[in-house]
């Protein structure tokens, strides 16, 4: 197994973005990730990792997160960049715009979302739940390469399988949300705790709950495809410029974060 420094996270829309020259299966004390494909975007080596599976058939709340991001560990993976299709709740967003968000509020229920259940007590600092350097670079690159792009945004990740009621979006929006997706935590958490660099793009495939009337899962992939071509080309764009060397704070995560008794 090739050691992999950047890798991507794809979910709706992602798929099948990477030409791989290998593909590869990694068993994980947390259980067996999906097929993690290895290829080359110019001459860096990138793992692609679908989120939802290769058939996108595991629901968001059904996702091993902890299993996708400890191979992604095993890999020797440093970077991540990660994907979210999102519904609008910021009304100054629309549909087919990215999103790059600063900050996320986690509204899920019922996920494994550490590594740390035992000891040592383990609290690492999210004052920057993304990491600086990719988000630069992700923002860039959707500039160049995207239609209107938004640098800051609060990401709202909710439970699912359903999509959100009128009534959250309202209390989503009141505490100063932006976007709402399924996806997205305990991922950031997760990358955080290994040492990992991460930051996600998101793409707005509708407006949410009571900003629109009505909502199906159909029109939302139909978006999702879309914007596919462009979101590929801002991932790769993105993983070629990543500087070589970290500098961020994500390196040190660990550092004076255990509890010593």
């Amino acid at each position: 197994m090739r050691k992999v420094k950047v890798a991507i996270i794809g979910g709706t829309g992602t798929e099948a973005m990477l030409d791989a020259t290998e593909q590869v299966r990694i068993g994980t004390p947390y259980g067996l990730a999906p097929p993690i494909f290895v290829g080359e975007i110019g001459e860096k080596t990138v793992a692609f990792l679908p989120r939802h599976d290769v058939r996108h058939d595991v629901p968001p709340h059904r996702v091993n997160y902890r299993a996708n991001i400890y191979a992604l560990h095993t890999m020797g993976v440093k970077r991540v960049i990660a994907t979210n299709a999102v519904g609008a709740i910021n009304p100054e967003f629309k549909l087919g715009d990215l999103v790059v968000p600063h900050d996320l509020v986690d509204f899920t229920k019922l996920r494994a979302n550490t590594f740390y259940d035992d000891a040592p007590v383990t609290h690492i600092d999210v004052c920057e739940p993304y990491c600086p350097e990719i988000r630069f670079v992700l923002i860039k690159a959707a500039e160049k390469k995207g239609p209107k792009v938004f640098g800051r945004a609060v990401f709202a990740c909710t439970e699912g399988p359903r999509l959100e009621t009128p009534a959250e979006i309202q209390m989503f929006e009141r505490l100063g949300c932006d976007v709402v997706g399924m996806t997205g935590m305990p991922e950031a958490m997760l990358a955080r705790e290994l040492e990992m660099c991460y930051a996600t793009v998101c793409f707005v495939t509708n407006m949410a709950a009571g900003l629109e009337k009505h909502l199906t899962t159909s029109e939302l992939m139909k978006a999702a495809k879309k914007t596919a071509p462009v979101l590929q080309q801002v991932l790769r764009e993105t993983a070629l410029h990543l500087p070589e060397k970290r500098q961020c704070l994500c390196v040190h995560a660990l550092k004076e974060a255990r509890f010593q008794g």
